[in-house]
């Protein structure tokens, strides 16, 4: 037989831990230093560059 489950209980807990997983990805981000910010950055952009270099156009025809 299923569990009972007190679906208010269920949503506060299920909201918690999103705000409590958003807190962790904000501290990540804006607690970071400045050369940490900049050397992140210039990694995201050297591997959208590769990715962009590497893609396939398809033809028309």
């Amino acid at each position: 037989m299923a569990e009972i489950v007190n679906l208010g209980k269920a949503r506060k807990q299920r909201a918690k831990r999103e705000a409590s997983r958003e807190a962790a990805e904000h501290r990540a981000r804006f607690g970071e230093t400045r050369a940490v910010r900049e050397l992140r950055e210039s990694r995201e952009a050297a591997r959208k560059r590769l990715l962009d270099g590497a893609r396939v156009e398809k033809s028309d025809g």
